[in-house]
């Protein structure tokens, strides 16, 4: 049994735990750079999604249109604060080659995680407080166009990624994961929700172990993408 998890065991080091060699300095200048326009984007961020999940559920266009204005925020202050880095998984072969760039393990975490969470749903469910929050946040999910809701929530989770796990990330000297995952939180608290804001704790701390391993935001991306589009289609089904 030990020798079958041995290679699962390894990939989940090599995900969320083992550091890929990489070369990322910045100067100081550009340090000082990415934490100016992140704090400014944080404060921006917080506010367009508190505007946007405040939206009557109605009222579906203006929300699908909020929510992009926000993915908006998000990706411009990203590219705005420097340079983003894909990364890489694992170690190379051999020393002159790179390590491949992370798909199918962040695929399996993405699942992993969506699993947790649909268990959850059937447990959030049998307490009434905790479904009417998970409730008013589904709601959107049963108005207007189910093609423009899936493209809202790719769009807004890998805008997420650029800059909580690209820019942000960067422009914190320490505990980086523990920071994002604050940030990302306290963002997502902005919209009064409290089931969202678990949500981003244990999404947050995941995908900023990711970050960590491999050194850049393709593997968040795709856990993210993984993670919200699986909620996307779930939950209405479970709690609503």
């Amino acid at each position: 049994m030990r020798r079958q998890l041995g290679p699962l065991v390894q990939s989940l080091r090599s995900s969320l735990w083992e550091m890929t060699p990489r070369d990322h300095r910045q100067t100081a200048r550009e340090f000082r750079r990415r934490q100016v326009v992140s704090g400014v984007v944080v404060v921006l961020g917080a506010l367009v999604l508190g505007f946007s999940l405040s939206i009557p559920p109605e009222n579906s266009v203006r929300f699908s249109l909020a929510t992009l204005v926000l993915a908006g925020v998000w990706t411009v202050g990203a590219f705005a604060s420097g340079p983003l880095h894909l990364g890489r998984a694992g170690r190379p072969s051999e020393p002159d080659l790179m390590a491949p760039r992370p798909v199918v393990q962040p695929l399996l975490i993405g699942a992993l995680l969506a699993i947790v969470f649909v268990i959850g749903a059937f447990v959030v469910r049998e307490f009434p407080w905790l479904d009417e929050q998970v409730s008013k946040v589904l709601a959107h999910t049963g108005q207007g166009s189910a093609a423009v809701l899936l493209l809202v929530t790719v769009v807004n989770g890998i805008a997420e990624e650029l800059f909580f796990r690209g820019a942000l990330y960067a422009a914190i000297p320490r505990r980086q994961i523990l920071w994002t995952t604050v940030a990302y939180t306290v963002a997502t608290l902005a919209t009064g929700n409290v089931m969202l804001g678990f949500a981003a704790i244990l999404l947050g701390v995941v995908v900023g172990l990711q970050r960590r391993a491999s050194g850049g935001i393709l593997a968040p991306i795709i856990t993210h993408l993984v993670w919200s589009v699986t909620m996307l289609y779930a939950l209405p089904a479970i709690i609503l």
